[in-house]
């Protein structure tokens, strides 16, 4: 698959490059970004560079990973990251992002992770969108539940951070969450 460009009223979403690595390097090096997210700790330049130079353009490539930078729309720094990464092969994708320290509290990520889950249901042709952050993580949960996420519960030992399983929230989007049409029929549960 190849990258393509998304944009909202106020972001450009598009994929990073090698000219990102240095934003993504310092963006990185926000406590709160590693102690979060499972990005390496302490982060150093060699990530970065690996991240915005190999795992980025691969994920495209194998269309297994689709991960985009967000940058004000009329021009700017690095703000973010969302991505989605294949889970199964029915469909489920799993979000994730990260929002620099400066970009926080402005709705940024919301608007972000909807672009995001709007353009994989309609392009992926993703069943189900998946968010996970540890428990704790009142922002990420926040972000999730304010683009349209239900939580659906705790998950013990879900998720591995920095060589420790963590318990972990777990939320889904659907596609009928957003009044669209899902490729498969669905049956709740008590139908």
């Amino acid at each position: 698959m190849e990258p393509i460009t998304l944009t909202t009223e106020r972001l450009l979403l598009r994929t990073f490059t090698a000219e990102d690595t240095e934003a993504v390097y310092r963006a990185c090096q926000d406590p709160d970004i590693r102690r979060w997210t499972t990005v390496p700790s302490p982060y150093e330049w060699q990530h970065a560079a690996e991240f915005t130079e190999h795992m980025v353009p691969d994920g495209w490539r194998n269309s297994t990973m689709c991960t985009f930078a967000v940058l004000p729309r009329e021009g700017g720094p690095l703000m973010a990251s969302v991505g989605v990464t294949l889970r199964t092969f029915s469909g489920t994708w799993e979000i994730g992002f990260w929002t620099g320290k400066e970009h926080r509290g402005r709705g940024v990520m919301a608007e972000a992770v909807s672009a995001v889950a709007h353009w994989s249901f309609m392009r992926l042709g993703a069943t189900r969108l998946e968010w996970r952050a540890e428990v704790g993580n009142t922002g990420s949960r926040a972000v999730a539940e304010k683009a349209g996420f239900r939580v659906e519960g705790c998950l013990r030992a879900a998720l591995l951070n920095k060589d420790t399983l963590r318990d972990a929230w777990v939320g889904s989007l659907l596609p009928s969450d957003l009044g669209l049409t899902s490729t498969h029929a669905y049956l709740p549960a008590g139908s």
